[in-house]
């Protein structure tokens, strides 16, 4: 069985976590396989946005435990396994395009880590969120310990990885790292909204910007307006802005007459 499903809606490509058995759990085939979706998905001109979900019960319960046990009994440090989870998510990250999780039954440690990569998550009520480690004497790997007081703020996240509970997704609500909390029967209707909506932006300017938000994360203010700048040069030598900005600056009437 492939461990992970991918599909096409026009400009959305739509990738889907298929190890339902296993909750989805993170496996060296899963992270292969979505590491080279990453590659495809980069270099396709006809692919705006990046939607990830998964099949069965949960979007992903993190990494394999099995996985973690067999390396391990095979003189095997599973912090191999993790640098490449880790480089992963850091790809997804920075990535030009925008990446968009879809979250339901369970998000927790890797699958947590997965959509903190993400620049949008849209959530199920019904979904238990958390970072979970703890409770397997664990600490993170793929990105929590970072991502996370970026994602909720400060207090938030220590009691989550310091406690290892899940809450629901609407404890999130007033945090602003969930776009959209839905009954489960709205979630993919309203993920292909908001795909949709990133796909109706695509352009250059979008991916020189996506680019720069990852790059001045954390840079001193200062330097990031530097930055800033700096893309916005690129942008414009880039791409046709200024016959863009003079199509909208002509009158409708004039347009109209052209016509």
């Amino acid at each position: 069985m492939e461990p992970l499903l991918v599909e096409q809606r026009g400009p959305v490509r739509r990738l889907l976590l298929n190890r339902p058995e296993r909750r989805n759990a993170l496996d060296i085939p899963l992270i292969e396989a979505l590491d080279k979706q990453i590659t495809s998905a980069e270099a396709d001109p006809e692919t705006a946005v990046i939607a990830v979900a998964g099949k069965g019960r949960s979007f992903c319960a993190g990494g394999d435990f099995h996985q973690f046990l067999e390396l391990h009994d095979r003189g095997d440090n599973p912090v191999d396994f993790l640098t490449d989870v880790s480089a992963c998510f850091s790809r997804i990250a920075a990535s030009p395009k925008p990446w968009v999780a879809v979250l339901h039954g369970h998000a927790v440690a890797g699958g947590l880590e997965l959509a903190l990569a993400c620049d949008v998550v849209v959530a199920a009520d019904t979904t238990l969120i958390g970072d979970g480690h703890t409770k397997q004497r664990l600490v993170p790997a793929g990105g929590s310990s970072v991502r996370l007081p970026q994602a909720v703020g400060r207090g938030l996240s220590r009691w989550l990885l310091l406690t290892g509970e899940l809450l629901p997704a609407a404890a999130f609500e007033n945090t602003g790292w969930i776009h959209a909390i839905v009954p489960e029967a709205d979630l993919d209707a309203t993920a292909t909204r908001v795909c949709h909506q990133l796909a109706d932006r695509h352009s250059p300017a979008q991916q020189h910007l996506k680019t720069l938000l990852h790059r001045i994360d954390g840079m001193p203010p200062e330097q990031a307006l530097r930055e800033e700048l700096t893309t916005f040069a690129d942008n414009w030598t880039a791409s046709s802005v200024a016959d863009a900005l003079r199509t909208f600056l002509t009158p409708a009437t004039t347009k109209a007459d052209s016509k």
